[in-house]
């Protein structure tokens, strides 16, 4: 087995929490940590970034102070936006350790790698810092999260062969897509025999929130939810080991537990209804943002675009008056608007999914603001 200490192969990925405001709601996130450890499951997923570093300090109150370090394995995540010399990493490290409260990840990742950030680790020896705290003893595991070509991630591989585990962007919608290369990447791990950990299976939930002519198919199946079929889909594949799910309410996590606590793989009634799915995905025009809120940190103009973006695909999907009101809402309180966007780019160069958010900002204020 690659790592003893992982009890089963689904995950919690806590970047999207319960919420109360800007703060996570903690008597949820707690019964929700507690009904994931009840039930077998022990691997939780972090980052420094993720809910403006509410995430890390939540798993510190709700699941480190509350239950034996032995007994749940944390993953941790060096993001570029943190340091910009080797002599950075080491002090950002211990300060994860601390929000955390902890004394060492069970994994940490290289995070979001891709050609736009790799030589940056490269060149501050991020990797080789991690691999000396692995030696400490601070660091169980080292690996990588991946967003780019699979020609890419061959690069990094090859390179860096102490790398012990690869964190994909993996599920049906994005399996053959040109731009996530999913498959591909895949492929690569395989080659390098590298274990894989699956994230955004349920890609930020748009598949667990089909629209009625692609959700009729697992309809006719039975009463088994959206979301069911896309994470067994992942976790069904040779060399996965884990498949994480956002879960942001204990409803969620009931859902996720039913049927990954005994998992079986896809059945071959349930992979023809998957691949009608994919037919009639392939056929919307949705943008496909997995609200990850990279873009948001670094926009000058405030935009808040994966709930522009999500406002968008509403519309489309439903065309009613509701995506209007939410627009005004989203665009409020000094949030700018997608006309308000000056072009700059930042957006682009940390967006996983490569989408041209210049241009769909565009296309989202001719939708929204056409007065």
């Amino acid at each position: 087995m690659f790592f003893e200490k992982v009890k089963k192969n689904f995950g919690f990925g806590c970047m999207r929490l319960p919420m109360a405001g800007s703060k996570v709601e903690y008597g949820e996130f707690c019964e929700m940590v507690d009904y994931f450890l009840a039930n077998g499951f022990n691997y939780f997923d972090t980052a420094h970034g993720y809910l403006g570093g509410a995430s890390e300090t939540a798993i510190r109150d709700c699941l480190a102070a509350r239950h034996p370090r032995e007994s749940f394995v944390l993953t941790d995540k060096l993001t570029e936006n943190f340091f910009e010399r080797e002599e950075d990493i080491r002090p950002f490290f211990e300060e994860q350790l601390k929000c955390c409260g902890v004394n060492y990840f069970d994994f940490y990742l290289m995070h979001a790698q891709s050609g736009k950030n790799f030589e940056k680790y490269v060149r501050c020896r991020a990797y080789e810092t991690a691999f000396e705290l692995k030696k400490e003893g601070k660091i169980r595991h080292v690996g990588l999260s991946f967003h780019d070509t699979a020609e890419m991630l061959d690069k990094i591989l090859t390179k860096y062969p102490e790398v012990e585990v690869v964190q994909l962007q993996f599920n049906y919608a994005d399996y053959d897509d040109p731009g996530i290369q999913s498959r591909r990447c895949y492929d690569v791990c395989l080659r390098h025999g590298m274990p894989v950990i699956v994230m955004e299976p349920v890609k930020g939930g748009t598949l667990a929130n089909l629209p009625e002519e692609a959700a009729k198919h697992f309809s006719a199946l039975g009463t088994a939810s959206p979301a069911s079929y896309a994470i067994r889909y992942s976790a069904g594949f040779e060399n996965v080991f884990m498949v994480l799910s956002g879960m942001s309410n204990m409803a969620q996590m009931r859902d996720n537990v039913s049927f990954m606590k005994d998992f079986k793989p896809l059945t071959v009634e349930e992979k023809c209804a998957v691949a009608r799915v994919q037919q009639v995905l392939s056929q919307e025009e949705f943008i496909p943002c997995t609200a990850c809120r990279y873009c948001t940190a670094g926009c000058p103009k405030k935009i808040s675009i994966p709930d522009l973006f999500s406002c968008m695909n509403q519309k489309k999907r439903y065309r009613d008056w509701n995506s209007d009101v939410y627009y005004s809402s989203y665009t409020s309180d000094g949030r700018g608007r997608a006309s308000d966007c000056i072009a700059c780019g930042k957006c682009e160069k940390v967006c996983p999914q490569n989408l041209k958010i210049r241009e769909l900002l565009r296309a989202v204020a001719k939708q929204f603001e056409n007065e």
